[in-house]
Order: C-alpha cells, then structure tokens, then sequence
C-alpha cells in the first residue's frame, strides 16, 4: 500500500512538473515539432500537396520565434525575475534533462530568427525544388530542433540524443544535390566522420557515468570534485580525464575544431552553398552553446542538486580544490584547440581557389575565436565572476553578428552560382564592371570577417580579445591567456589576405571572355535578401549596443 502511494504521488508529480513547469518553457521546441509534422502532411496528403511547404515551414518557425522572443525578454536581469515566462533564473525541465536559462533563450531565438532569414533565402536561390520542399524543410527543422536541445541539454545521455538529432538531417542535407557525385561524396564523408566521432562521444560518456554514478550535469559537478579530491591512487583521475577528451571529441566534431575538422572543407565545397551556409551558422551556434552548457556543468559548483540550482550562484568549491583543478583541465584543453584551430583555419584558407572552401576554412578560424572566449569565461569563474559574464556575453555577441556575416556570405556565393555557374574564384573577376552592388556587398561581408572598423566584426572580435585582456588582468591561467590574445591577433592579421584577394579578384582581374553575360541587380528578389542579411552588418558596427544588451542576459548563464 505503502510503495502504490508513492508510485501514486511519483507519477503525479511528474505530471504535474511537465505539465506546469516544463512544457511552458518548451513552447518553441513544440512549435519547431508541430511545423515539421504540419510540413510532412504537405508531402503525404494529396489534398495538401498544392501548399507550399517552405511557407508552412516560414509559418511555423515565426511562432516559434514569437515563443522564443517571450522567453528572452523573460529573462531576469541581475538576477530578479522581471517577467512570469521564466519565474526563476534556472530551472530544470523534464527531471533536470533539460535547463531553461539565459543562455538556452538566446540561443534559441538566434536560432529561430536564423531560420525566418534562411528559409525566403532557400526560396530565392531555388534549393530545394518544390517536389523536395517537404523534405528539404523538415530536414532542417529536425535538425535545427536538435540543436535547440543541444543548447539546453542538462544530462549527458541529452546531450548524446541531442548531438545525434542535430547530425543525422545534416547528413541527408549535404547529399540533397542527387545525381552529383561531390554532394554524394559530401554526405557520405560526413556520415563516416559523424558515425565515428558519436562512437567516441559515447565511450567517453560511459566512462565519466561510470565512475561518477549520474548523468546529472550538476550531479556529475559535485562527485567530479570529491573524486579529483581523492587524488590518483585510485587511478580515477587518469580515466576521468580520458572520458573527458572523448567527450571532447564530439564537441570538436560539431565545432569543426582542429584536428577533427576534415570534414569541414570537403562537405562545404560538395554540398550546396545553402547548406554549408546552414551548417556554418546554425550548427556552430548550438556547438558553442553545448561547449559553454558542459564547460559550466562539470567545472562549476551548483547549490545543491534541486531544479531551482543555480550554476555558479556560490563561488566557494565544496571539496577544496577538485574543481579548480577541473577547470584548469578545461581551460588548457579548450585554449590548445582554439589556439591551433584558428591558425590552421586561417592558413589552410590562404591558398583555396573554390569559394565555398575558402569559407569553409574561414569557418573553422571563427570557431577557434570562440573558442579562445569560452576559455577565458572559464578561467574567470571563482577568479572575477564579472569577468566570466562578459566573456560569455562576448560569445553571445559574436554568433549574433556572425549569423549574418557568414550567411550573408553563403548567399552571395549561391546567388553568384546561378548567375555565373561556377563558385571559383577566377571566375569572380572583374564583376565590379557589371554588378558593382554584389561587389560592395560582398567587401561589406568579408571585411566583417576580418574583423575590421566600422562594421559588425570588428566589435565581435574586440569583446573576444577584450575577455582575454581581462583574464589576464585577473590573473586567470594568464600564461595561456596571452598566447590566445597573441595568436588572435596574428590570425586577424593573416585573414586579411585571403579574404581581401577575393575583392582584388573582382575589382582588378579582367572578366574572363567566357563567363555569362548575367548582371546580378540588388533590385530584385535576391538582391533583397542579400541586401537584408548585409545592411545588419553595417548597422550592428554602429549600434551596436541593442544586440549586445540581449549577448549581456545570455552572460547570466555564468553567474
């Protein structure tokens, strides 16, 4: 009698925190899941075959926006709830699998106002057709759906399940050219590659279950500190560390951080230029929010183990120096790979003739820039807790401009394919005669990239370098700080190169004397979508101040 009340009032609590708590602060995810079914109709039912599926999948993803936006401007600031969409500053969702905090917000409706600008530029571009609309565009809400997980996944078997479901649509998506052999050797390299860095994830993930006894992020936080205290007799330290490169492995894979980066140049340039544009901004902004969501769990302590624990909200470590020494281990292993990711990023793009590698490369520099501000959020933390706030604000700040420098990047190559039937650079030459507009629009993008005044990129890189200049103020790992602040600025010297060869080839170069007569007019339907993905670029490098305000309540997260 005694163990049925206790099923009883189990089952019941459980419904009631779904039903209350958790699903209210799950809205946008529903509303991605209700859009890809809704999409799917349009392709089984006759009835529904004549709606277009990329206006549906538009529909949707604009009330999943209009959810997200609630919960962000929901976010307490400093601390004091402002609004009854969040009600506590961290709160665990569906028995603490999943977190609902500032960071989960941003990104969430980064991802969401993404997708309201990816899909008119998929519909202008041409890819998909109308016959793989519904698949095109279910494709990319499933994935895009586990990438919303990925940035609030709060247990590791959530961030396996989540990584997964963020992957396998992106394997279909790069092989959606059928019938060409580069899209299908893209797909097929992906897969492998993602097959194998899961497989090490999982062990990885085993071994740190294992030895820890939960999956808990915050659970695995408290445990990790008492057995690091315990130190290497009992050989656990050796092992914890060996299941934390692994899981490292999976990190890397998404990030497309060096050395398992492989994939990157070859997928992108195999792949249709909408999708590289896809997986360069959607899928680095859930990697580096999963990076910053396990960096956080497993080196800083949480007031108890209670849905309502806040990550960070005490500073004093509950078993002395285990997670100090933690931390150190993830700060030294997070900066090396920034470190020798943007460098070999930067060089390898150097000598590339195919656009869509060229931003490949450029892709995986960027994601060594937010590298370098993740490492320094997390040497501040239990140092200058102010300090490890702006870092994450940097982070926050910079996927926020990148979003439309790279995507406005990507569609000014897909954009020029149709027109000029190629993505080579030599074949870029002398455009600035016939089609001055996409030449300027074009500078605006890849100046931004470099980093340089007055446009979006140049404050994206200053927050990062402006992070790494405060850890070493704070004296936070400050040897390793200042090889990340020197070697950033050697990378931001070096991309000027490549990227500006590419204005030089369309400015200076003749035209070749075989290349289509087409003009590319930014008055027409393409040319507002490059318009309205480059015009932010020049706006945000001058007020500047709105969407760093938004980065500041993802900051929270590290308090």
């Amino acid at each position: 009698m005694n163990q049925t009340m206790n099923l009883g009032s189990l089952i019941t609590g459980s419904l009631n925190d779904t039903l209350a708590v958790s699903l209210p602060l799950f809205r946008t995810e529903l509303c991605l899941a209700a859009t890809i079914v809704l999409v799917l109709l349009c392709r089984m039912l006759p009835v529904l075959r004549r709606l277009d599926a990329g206006l549906v999948a538009l529909g949707g993803v604009c009330f999943a926006l209009w959810f997200a936006w609630n919960d962000l401007r929901g976010i307490p600031v400093g601390g004091v709830s402002s609004g009854a969409a969040t009600g506590a500053m961290r709160q665990e969702l569906f028995g603490g699998l999943l977190v609902f905090d500032s960071l989960t917000a941003y990104i969430r409706f980064l991802l969401m106002g993404f997708l309201v600008l990816y899909i008119p530029f998929t519909k202008a571009s041409g890819i998909p057709d109308h016959e793989d609309g519904a698949d095109f565009y279910s494709l990319v809400l499933g994935a895009t759906l586990g990438m919303c997980l990925m940035a609030s996944a709060n247990h590791l078997l959530m961030v396996f399940m989540a990584v997964e479901m963020a992957s396998v649509p992106s394997y279909a998506l790069a092989g959606l050219l059928k019938g060409r052999k580069a899209s299908s050797e893209a797909a097929l390299k992906y897969a492998v590659y993602g097959a194998g860095a899961a497989g090490i994830m999982l062990y990885g993930i085993s071994l740190l279950a294992g030895l820890l006894g939960t999956c808990h992020l915050p659970s695995m936080a408290a445990e990790l500190s008492r057995v690091v205290d315990a130190g290497a007799t009992s050989g656990s330290v050796m092992v914890l560390a060996l299941g934390g490169l692994m899981v490292a492995v999976g990190l890397a894979f998404k990030l497309s951080a060096v050395p398992f980066h492989f994939w990157c140049p070859d997928v992108f340039e195999g792949a249709a230029a909408e999708i590289g544009g896809f997986l360069s901004v959607a899928s680095k902004a859930a990697a580096v929010a999963l990076l910053l969501r396990i960096c956080f769990g497993l080196g800083v302590s949480a007031t108890g183990h209670d849905a309502a624990a806040a990550i960070g909200a005490t500073l004093a470590e509950t078993h002395g120096s285990g997670l100090v020494a933690t931390r150190h281990f993830i700060v030294a292993l997070v900066g090396l790979m920034a470190a020798v990711t943007c460098t070999l990023g930067n060089l390898a793009a150097y000598g590339q003739t195919n656009m869509k590698r060229l931003l490949a490369y450029s892709t995986i520099a960027h994601a060594g820039y937010l590298m370098m501000a993740v490492a320094a959020a997390v040497a501040m933390v239990g140092v200058d807790p102010a300090g490890s706030r702006d870092a994450v604000s940097a982070v926050a700040f910079y996927l926020g401009t990148y979003l439309f420098m790279n995507l406005g990047a990507f569609a000014i190559v897909a954009f020029l394919r149709n027109n000029l039937r190629s993505e080579e650079i030599e074949s870029y030459a002398g455009l600035v005669r016939s089609s001055p507009g996409i030449v300027i629009a074009t500078g605006v993008v890849l100046v931004s990239l470099i980093g340089l005044p007055p446009l979006a990129g140049f404050w994206a890189k200053f927050l990062v370098f402006s992070s790494l200049i405060q850890a070493i103020t704070a004296g936070a790992e400050r040897p390793l700080m200042l090889v990340l602040l020197v070697v950033g600025g050697i990378n931001t010297v070096i991309s000027l190169f490549y990227y500006l060869r590419v204005l030089k080839v369309m400015t200076f170069d003749p035209p070749p004397a075989d290349r289509p007569s087409g003009e590319f007019s930014l008055v027409s339907l393409p040319g507002a979508i490059v318009t309205a993905l480059v015009v932010p670029v020049v706006v945000l490098g001058i007020f500047w101040s709105g969407l760093y305000a938004c980065a500041q309540l993802a900051g929270a997260f590290a308090s």
